[in-house]
């Protein structure tokens, strides 16, 4: 049995694929024997350590656009929008928190020093802590306040933290990186829907291009949410190059966002085709 060392990516809920990508590994006779991850990864990699993959994935098959808000709670800060608490209550309901250094498996996620910009690395104390840290995504969740720190998204320092997984020796260094997006089909995209706008002519139609123009996608929310994604991207492709994982399973994505979550099936099968054909090609080089 091959062991892995695996590494999981931030990506907002395009981080669902991280659980394809594990289901074909353990398929194809891989066996994790460590796990790192940030922020979305950090999540999956918790919960996969601590046995509750497949209960977190039939959970996730509930979540539609309603259980959604259902699980955000709103905040009145000037900082943030979501509290972050009642998601992680959610989960909490069917995967119970542990000291980190009690489970299964090595386990590590990353966050963010807002304080002094440093890389916080989680690897004893509550695994929910260390997710919760992980994920706070800057100005939607609420930052989390440890020990005088104030901790954000480990996405914003290490989107993928290649380097802090525990290596054994003899294992395989395995990422899943979510971070990409496919820019040119999405802006390919945008412009058929848009096209697609101008060719209606009832009222309608009418109406909604006055309320929303077809430069919708060129916006300050559009501007800074891509100025993010291209850094964090950035950072991403760094790692892997300094790193040099022995399988890297690159999943870009044109047509699920950060907070497809009512998506899961379908990006979850995304991630296992990718993390397929991938591995099906390391194999083969292997024994050329």
């Amino acid at each position: 049995m091959k062991e892995v060392a695996l590494v999981l990516s931030s990506g907002g809920a395009r981080g669902l694929a991280h659980i394809g990508a594990i289901e074909a590994l353990e398929e194809r006779g891989y066996h994790i024997s460590s796990i790192a991850g940030c922020s979305m990864g950090a999540l999956i990699g918790g919960v996969y350590a601590a046995g509750k993959l497949k209960e977190y994935r039939e959970w996730m098959k509930t979540i539609d656009r309603k259980k959604m808000l259902e699980l955000t709670d709103f905040s009145l800060s000037l900082n943030h929008i979501v509290k972050g608490t009642r998601i992680i209550e959610a989960i909490m309901s069917f995967v119970p928190d542990m000291p980190i250094e009690d489970l299964p498996i090595p386990y590590c996620a990353v966050a963010t020093d807002w304080k002094n910009g440093e890389e916080v690395v989680f690897r004893e104390g509550s695994l929910f802590d260390a997710i919760r840290a992980s994920i706070s995504l800057p100005t939607f969740y609420e930052p989390v306040r440890r020990d005088d720190r104030i901790l954000m998204d480990g996405g914003l320092i290490n989107p993928i933290p290649l380097n802090r997984v525990e290596r054994h020796e003899g294992d395989l260094l395995v990422g899943v990186d979510v971070s990409g997006h496919d820019y040119k089909r999405q802006w390919e995209k945008q412009h058929r829907v848009a096209e697609k706008k101008k060719a209606d002519k009832s009222l309608k139609a009418q109406i909604l291009d006055k309320l929303i123009p077809d430069n919708i996608e060129f916006n300050y929310y559009t501007v800074l949410s891509r100025a993010s994604s291209l850094m964090i991207r950035q950072n991403s492709l760094l790692m892997e190059q300094l790193t040099h994982p022995d399988i890297l399973i690159d999943i870009q994505m044109s047509s699920y966002g950060g907070f497809d979550y009512d998506k899961s099936e379908k990006i979850i099968t995304l991630g296992k085709q990718k993390a397929d054909l991938t591995i099906s090609k390391y194999e083969y080089l292997s024994c050329v």
